[in-house]
């Protein structure tokens, strides 16, 4: 089902770019429609957020997140592992969505017995001058309070962060997981980068503008986002729709993830659009993070790549190129392929079942440590 040419699933995670892409159409032919269509006020009451299915407790609170601390009674020991979880459209509660569809199960059930999680706040009127290094900078303060070295599990767009801050430094990271990252841009065409190639910068930036200074997570929504038909949802939660129809708690529990969303700042998308899909500086040595040129060829740590075969958001080779990329000897790097889409990668009962519990293991076993030297 997926392509990219518009599935609905890739607005989940990539949604700026299926914004930008209208954008530009409207921009060009209807740009004082779409202007008072984003600036006017919505009289619809805002969506629930949802909750978290695994208990946890918020072990540090930042501007950018709250640091999520899902560790269990008695599982105190051992190198922590971080997820750095997707800073997009939606909440990081796709990490967590319901049982059988919860990577923090997941994990934690196959071997991560200290387990972390970044919770990206919706960005506030005071956050709109926040830049991509704001929130390495805060990635850090929490490696921190967690304690160096962790292993870090980067989602999605997460993912792009946590290979930059493990480059960045290198000295406070264990293992690093990249999971439908997109890392060299080039490496294969997608919907997505082609936007960020080949429209005018000023498209994005018309659009922080009507949101003053923020990406508006909600507008978005509202303006761009297809409904998901049933079969939609079934494909990325990797069960039958009949099976979907019965589950009324895990619909019930998806649709308030799908209807709420988060803002992001101004800057911050600026520079994901033009950094690293106009660009591609990540993969081409010119991306500076916090003072520094990152040279991903610091990264000499185990990695594991985990991608999902019909992928329409990341196709592979964008996430595959980390091999040749990282400084890493090439039998520390293990990678998986899953079945699905995307979001299925994240939420399918599948790679759930299957794919992230072989993920889990090599996290908690210390041999992969060893190959990587």
């Amino acid at each position: 089902m997926g392509d990219n040419t518009g599935f609905p699933t890739a607005n989940f995670l990539f949604w700026p770019f299926i914004a930008a892409a209208a954008a530009g159409d409207a921009l060009s032919a209807h740009a004082s429609e779409m202007a008072r269509a984003l600036s006017a006020p919505s009289v619809a009451t805002p969506p629930p957020r949802l909750d978290w299915w695994t208990p946890n407790h918020v072990l540090l609170e930042l501007p950018t997140m709250e640091l999520r601390d899902f560790t269990g009674p008695g599982r105190t020991n051992g190198t922590a592992t971080l997820i750095c979880a997707p800073f997009a459209l939606h909440s990081a509660t796709i990490a967590d969505l319901a049982p059988g569809h919860s990577l923090v199960e997941a994990l934690a059930r196959h071997g991560c017995r200290r387990l972390f999680l970044t919770d990206w706040r919706s960005a506030t009127p005071d956050m709109k001058h926040f830049t991509i290094d704001n929130y390495l900078a805060e990635l850090n303060v929490a490696v921190d309070e967690i304690g160096a070295p962790v292993d870090l599990v980067g989602l999605c767009q997460g993912g792009w962060l946590a290979l930059i801050y493990a480059a960045r430094f290198p000295d406070k990271m264990g293992k690093l997981v990249l999971a439908g990252a997109p890392i060299d841009t080039d490496a294969h065409t997608s919907r997505f980068s082609a936007a960020a190639q080949t429209l005018p910068m000023g498209v994005f930036d018309e659009l922080t503008r009507l949101g003053d200074g923020r990406m508006l997570g909600r507008r978005a929504v509202e303006l761009w986002e297809p409904a998901l038909k049933s079969d939609d949802v079934a494909s990325a939660l990797q069960v039958p729709v009949d099976e979907l129809g019965r589950q009324k708690k895990l619909r019930e529990r998806f649709d308030i993830w799908n209807g709420s969303t988060i803002d992001l700042p101004g800057p911050f998308y600026r520079q994901a659009v033009l950094w690293l899909f106009r660009e591609n500086r990540l993969a081409a040595g010119r991306f500076v993070a916090l003072g520094r040129k990152i040279d991903l060829g610091a990264v000499r740590h185990p990695v594991f790549l985990v991608g999902a075969r019909e992928d329409e958001v990341v196709p592979l080779p964008q996430l595959m190129a980390t091999r040749r990329l990282v400084g890493t000897d090439p039998r520390g790097i293990e990678s998986a392929t899953g079945p699905g889409n995307h979001l299925s990668l994240f939420v399918g009962a599948e790679n759930l079942r299957k794919t992230w519990p072989r993920v889990a293991n090599w996290i908690a076993e210390p041999e992969a440590a060893a190959r990587a030297a």
